[in-house]
This record gives C-alpha cells, sequence and structure tokens, in this order.
C-alpha cells in the first residue's frame, strides 16, 4: 500500500528523525512539522514550524495528508499543565484537524507509562486498566482516551502505540525488557501507517521482541507487524544485566518514583 502524503508531528525528535529518513523514499510527499525549525532535505518534502498548541497552524500543516503520524509533544514528566498543553491539547488539535480534512488515518505516539505500575512479574496486555507511573503517563492515558473518542464519536481511523525505551542500543537493566530499537520502532509506525482502513481503533504495545519482555506483542490481526531485535543480545554490555529482577516492582523501574513527579508539584 502505497503511503501517499503522510503528516509527521514533532518530526525533528529522536524518533521523528529516524522515521524522516526511513518514509523519504517511501512516501510521495513528507509533512514535516515541529516547533524546531527544519530544513527540507529532498523535493518531497515540505516543513512547518508549528506550535501543536496553535489550532489553526495545526491545521494549515495537515492540509492535504493522507496519514499522520503524531510525535510531537512533552516527553517525560514535566509539571501538569505543561503536559497538558502540550500533550493533551496539542492531541486533540491534531486529530481535529484530521476530522475536519477527512485525513484517512491517525497513528497517535502513546507510551508504556501508562501502565507503569503493574509490576515486572505481570505480562501486561493494552486490554488492562490503565495505571499511569506519573503524570507524563496521565497525559498519555488523556491522549489515548481522545483518540478512542476520535474513532467511537466522528469515525477516525485511530492507532495508539504504546511506545518502549526508544533507544539505538540497550544500557541499563530495565532496557532488556522495554528496548525499542530504530528498526522496530519504523516496523510499528510503517504497520500503524499502512494498516487496513477497517481498523477503527486499536492500542498495541511497541517493544522489541526483547528474551525478557513484561508486555503482550501485537496480535497480528490487529497490527500486523513481528518484531525482530532482542535486547538479551546487548546484555552483556549492561552493568547489572546478571541480577534477577524483582517480580514485585513496578514496570516503569526509577519513573514509579515519588520524587520523579515530587520535583514538579508546587512545594
Amino acid at each position: 500500500m502505497g503511503l501517499g502524503t503522510v503528516a509527521v508531528t514533532g518530526a525533528a525528535g529522536n524518533i521523528g528523525s529516524v522515521v524522516r529518513e526511513a518514509l523519504r523514499g517511501e512516501a510521495a510527499r513528507l509533512v514535516l512539522v515541529d516547533r524546531v525549525p527544519l530544513t527540507p532535505r529532498a523535493e518531497n518534502e515540505d516543513v512547518h514550524t508549528v506550535d501543536l498548541r496553535d489550532a489553526a497552524a495545526v491545521e494549515s500543516a495537515l492540509a492535504g495528508a493522507d496519514r499522520v503520524l503524531h510525535l510531537g509533544g512533552v516527553p517525560d514528566e514535566a509539571p501538569l499543565a505543561d503536559l497538558l498543553e502540550a500533550n493533551v491539547l496539542g492531541t486533540h488539535h491534531v486529530l481535529e484537524a484530521a476530522r475536519r480534512a477527512g485525513i484517512g488515518r491517525v497513528v497517535l505516539a502513546g507510551s508504556n507509562r501508562v501502565t507503569g505500575f503493574y509490576p515486572v512479574g505481570h505480562h501486561t496486555g493494552p486490554r488492562e486498566p490503565v495505571r499511569p507511573d506519573g503524570l507524563y503517563g496521565v497525559s498519555k492515558v488523556a491522549v489515548e482516551a481522545l483518540g478512542q473518542l476520535y474513532a467511537d464519536k466522528f469515525g477516525l481511523s485511530v492507532i495508539c502505540l504504546r511506545i518502549g525505551s526508544f533507544e539505538h542500543r540497550p544500557s541499563e537493566p530495565r532496557h532488556l525488557a522495554t528496548w525499542l530499537s530504530p528498526r522496530d520502532a519504523v516496523g510499528y509506525l510503517r504497520a500503524a501507517l499502512t494498516a487496513p482502513p477497517s481498523t477503527r481503533f486499536a492500542t498495541v504495545y511497541a517493544v522489541s521482541a526483547n528474551t525478557r519482555r513484561f508486555w503482550e506483542l501485537p496480535d497480528p490481526a490487529v497490527l500486523d507487524y513481528t518484531p525482530v531485535d532482542d535486547a538479551e543480545l546487548h546484555a552483556a554490555d549492561i552493568p547489572g544485566a546478571g541480577l534477577p529482577a524483582d517480580p514485585t516492582a513496578p514496570q516503569a523501574g526509577p519513573y514509579a518514583r515519588p520524587e520523579f513527579t515530587l520535583r514538579h508539584l508546587k512545594a
């Protein structure tokens, strides 16, 4: 299936930069959106400097797109007001622009942090109740809820990817379970962009085929991508990789600690 015109928000970010390189030769046109100024690198690239809080600017940038990959927003723990503006309101503007323009598919960058308080010993699937590990996780719960709303109420086709630990190489023990390699990230995103239009709404974990993972891989009937990389191949290079994991500890690891969020709360 051809990709047509693909709009990518957060195109200057870590994942956005990798996806830009991977999809440049596959999309008829790439519309790259970020609040950081970008420079076109190919004839089929259009760039837009946009703050996702500006609904009119978002709608203008996404006009003419066939598919939207929404990666933009605050990527980690922050004051709730900042997360609500960038992640929740920004996502609302993207979905509303897609509704108004009749865009066929929106892929939302969710996060594994929406279920960070499930224990390491629990194999977690996307249909279980959310257990966010912080304010960032709460904002991503809202992102998923907005996607579900726009799918149910307005008929958009929305896929939410609960992205794992995106790194070129795993570098800490938690990554042995949570790593998402660049190759697998592109695979998941491409599969989400090209899933059949009959897929009205889906939420899946985007994680590599890690031997120690504690999240379900997607059902091929929901998202047809099978990851290929395994963090275990890098275990020898990771200090502490040989220590047994506490099955009762939160999957979020240090992100679940009170101090991770307390520093963003008013005294």
